[in-house]
């Protein structure tokens, strides 16, 4: 069959969760055995969200392929299993450069460029995904950033009209909206999705079907005026109520015929509907997990979309370890030698989190010596990994100085470095160790262990420091033993500690590659060890 295309727009406020939506529009078509694909289109003039302050913009996620992008990629991946590249995520910025590089190299002939047809054709292109002409797709799921009516989204909007015309029943627009709960009045009011409707069929687009965002259950009378008022038939009217967790979404969807629906829409048999057993036995197991495990996060960012990622691989891993992983975040820059006994009081584990600057590093370097001295399981990520090997030439190795060059390049022991191919890089943006590389570990290790035995694994990097292999030999001596390296470039990707009960640092990114029916197996080992810590206790 053709290549069938599914865009998902939101209305009346931002946040309503459109990233879950298309994820669960991905995940239902996939358990019909669809070949599908998810792409995030954001209309900010960024190249990509790399160079934006996560408390703007929440965690950056790191494709395979080495792209930066919106941590919506992440929900797409664990979700559905799928590896996203940087076809993938598209922003403005993308879109503008790539059509003003082609005038600057002459392609337009002297045309005169306008957003119609030029940046909308571009859109378009994507859209189809015109680059990746070797994909077998029976699903593309676009998913719009930010609002109907936002003036930077309207060539967005533009495309999507050209698109409907041009692709008929091949295309089908799914439209999520907000319906609020007045308290003094204890209504339900349905105005601000007819709005947002009447402006999304202003700029030539009519939504073949309406998902409902609600902190309380709609009954059939609030969605047949909905229906009737936004010109969309009732079974296309499905509500997104508040749910215990993100991962019961697709099967409320399901239950509601959204799949269904879609389907009708664009004229293919419905057929019979998925049992999806995998994904109803990990929510048993989500319900049944009761017992509690609390784990601290320390790091500079007090958001929680900051570290999404992490805390979305520790709450899988507890769920498969049966239990429910309580995370606590531990701002490290109120962290000192004084308070730091009271500051991880209680924490079963740490994680010390990944980030870039000097703020708040002296607090991490401290909660790492303390899990140390205290034999508590500790995970270390990226820059957390980097603390971890600082703390330990500083209070093992006796290198009072011992720093990286990126906190203090006049540092006489710099034990973590800048990447030689590093060194000549002047732009800030998409320059870093970025997308999935290899790493051998060492037989016998935990980490070993962790990954099945296996010797190669691949993992997802985003950094430009490294630990600096002129000391490799002192602190295999000392007891902190480097355990993964990548083959092509002899880096140090894993240090831990054997002697202690779980003491893991990692240079990549673990927690980008797991997903709901497939849990990281660097947390599964991270979250048994801090069960295992509790018992005893």
């Amino acid at each position: 069959m053709n290549t069938k295309y599914i865009f998902v727009t939101g209305g009346v406020v931002s946040s309503l969760g459109k990233g879950i939506i298309s994820a669960s529009i991905g995940k239902l078509l996939q358990a019909r055995g669809y070949k599908v694909t998810i792409q995030k289109f954001d209309p900010y003039i960024n190249i990509d969200p790399g160079t934006l302050n996560p408390y703007e913009h929440g965690e950056c996620y790191v494709t395979v392929d080495g792209m930066e992008t919106d941590l919506d990629l992440g929900h797409y991946e664990r979700f559905t299993g799928i590896h996203t590249t940087r076809n993938n995520s598209i922003t403005t910025g993308r879109i503008y450069k790539t059509v003003i590089d082609r005038e600057r190299r002459g392609d337009y002939l002297g045309r005169t460029i306008q957003v119609v047809p030029h940046i909308t054709d571009e859109i378009k292109r994507r859209m189809l995904r015109e680059d990746g002409k070797d994909e077998t797709l029976d699903f593309v799921i676009t998913e719009v950033g930010g609002t109907i009516g936002d003036i930077e989204s309207a060539p967005f909007m533009e495309a999507i009209r050209q698109l409907r015309w041009q692709l008929g029943r091949d295309a089908v627009c799914v439209h999520l909206t907000y319906v609020p709960y007045l308290k003094a009045a204890d209504e339900l009011k349905t105005k601000p999705t007819q709005h947002s409707v009447k402006e999304l069929q202003g700029l030539g687009i009519q939504p073949d079907i309406l998902v409902l965002r609600t902190e309380r259950h709609l009954d059939d009378h609030i969605r047949m005026k909905v229906a009737s008022f936004c010109n969309v038939d009732l079974e296309c009217v499905v509500q997104s109520e508040d749910m215990p967790s993100i991962y019961e979404v697709p099967v409320s969807m399901q239950h509601q015929g959204l799949d269904a629906a879609i389907m009708r829409k664009i004229g293919i048999p419905v057929g019979e509907t998925p049992a999806m057993k995998s994904w109803h036995d990990f929510l048993d197991k989500q319900r049944l997990a009761t017992r509690e495990v609390h784990i601290g996060l320390v790091g500079k960012y007090d958001l929680q979309d900051a570290y999404k990622s992490i805390r979305e691989s520790l709450n899988l891993a507890g769920i498969y370890n049966d239990v429910k992983t309580r995370l606590h975040f531990i701002n490290s820059e109120d962290i000192t030698q004084q308070n730091v006994g009271e500051k991880l009081d209680g924490m079963a584990g740490i994680v010390v989190c990944p980030g870039f600057g000097q703020r708040g590093i002296e607090g991490k370097i401290i909660a790492a010596e303390y899990t140390r001295k205290h034999d508590i399981p500790t995970f270390g990520i990226c820059l957390g990994m980097q603390m971890m090997v600082i703390e330990f030439a500083r209070n093992v190795l006796g290198y009072q100085d011992a720093n990286s060059c990126e906190m203090d390049a006049d540092t006489s022991h710099n034990v973590i470095d800048l990447m030689e191919e590093q060194k000549n890089v002047t732009q800030m943006g998409g320059t870093m160790r970025l997308g999935a590389y290899e790493c051998e570990i060492q037989k016998g290790s935990r980490t070993w262990e962790a990954y099945g035995k296996n010797t190669m694994i691949s993992e997802r990097h985003r950094h430009r420091y490294e630990f600096n292999n002129a000391y490799l030999d002192e602190y295999e001596q000392a007891g902190m033993k480097c355990v993964g390296f990548n083959p092509a470039a002899n880096l140090v990707e894993i240090v831990e500690i054997p002697s202690l009960r779980w003491y893991i640092g990692t240079q990549f990114h673990p927690e980008y590659s797991s997903t709901v029916l497939h849990p990281h197996p660097l947390f599964m080992s991270f979250v048994k060890a801090c069960i295992n810590g509790t018992t005893e206790a």
